[in-house]
């Protein structure tokens, strides 16, 4: 089969494309770096010429609500016409479990993003996942200031990056599948808590220290578990734990 990956050079979307090659399948890897911008609309009909199936793994560089909005939105429909004009059969797109009420920032644009695809011609699934056990080595980045690193409150049940890419790859070929499925991690944990394992383990910063944002309108959402999974969802490891040992041996 052959299969566009947008957003290939990312996160989630480099594994796609390993996992599929790895199952036999051609993959057009459609990146910036190789003309192809979504969000322009560049480059889509010929990375789309031929293709049978579409997998949207972009993430933003942005969480400006506004920018991001605009930005999966118009990535929606420009996907959705040139995979139309190009006879694709389906698209398969990954975003984030518990999105719906978030009113702000990467939240509010994966729902736009999410709609811009349900209102095009071309049948689409979309996998919701936790956030990923990579998640954490991105809050240290993010949220270091010196020794200490500030982890918004975060109730979540952690999924493995390569797991969801796996699931995204099976939703690809199965000729029958649910519009929406849900996947996570074996157990929920607290966000700052396993941020805090990683950076020991790390040996830096010194301290993790949870801290409730005010002036996020997301932070209620987060803190109160809407991340979590629904029942139905599928869970798979590893464990944030097991994923720690294979990643950052101690």
């Amino acid at each position: 089969m052959r299969v566009a990956v947008l957003g290939a050079s990312g996160r989630i979307g480099r594994d796609v494309v390993d996992v599929l090659k790895g199952r036999g399948h051609e993959v057009v890897a459609a990146t910036r770096e190789v003309g192809v911008d979504a969000y322009s609309g560049g480059g889509l009909a010929a990375a789309l010429a031929g293709v049978e199936v579409v997998v949207d793994a972009i993430n933003a560089a942005t969480t400006e609500t506004d920018a991001v909005v605009d930005f999966f939105r118009t990535i929606g429909h420009n996907v959705q016409s040139a995979a139309a004009d190009a006879g694709v059969r389906r698209i398969v797109l990954v975003s984030i479990i518990g999105i719906d009420e978030f009113p702000a920032g990467h939240y509010a644009g994966k729902v736009a993003h999410e709609r811009a695809y349900r209102e095009g011609a071309v049948p689409v699934r979309v996998l919701r996942a936790a956030q990923f056990h990579e998640f954490t080595e991105m809050m240290l980045d993010w949220t270091t200031q010196g020794d200490t690193a500030y982890v918004p409150k975060m109730r979540t049940q952690l999924v493995a990056a390569r797991t969801v890419a796996e699931r995204l790859a099976a939703m690809v070929v199965e000729p029958d599948g649910a519009d929406l499925v849900e996947i996570a991690g074996p157990h929920e944990v607290n966000l700052a808590s396993a941020t805090a394992k990683l950076a020991a383990r790390r040996g830096v910063p010194a301290h993790v220290r949870e801290v409730v944002l005010d002036d996020d309108p997301n932070h209620r959402l987060q803190a109160d578990g809407a991340l979590l999974p629904r029942p139905g969802a599928i869970i798979a490891g590893p464990t944030f734990d097991e994923w720690l040992d294979a990643h950052y041996p101690a």
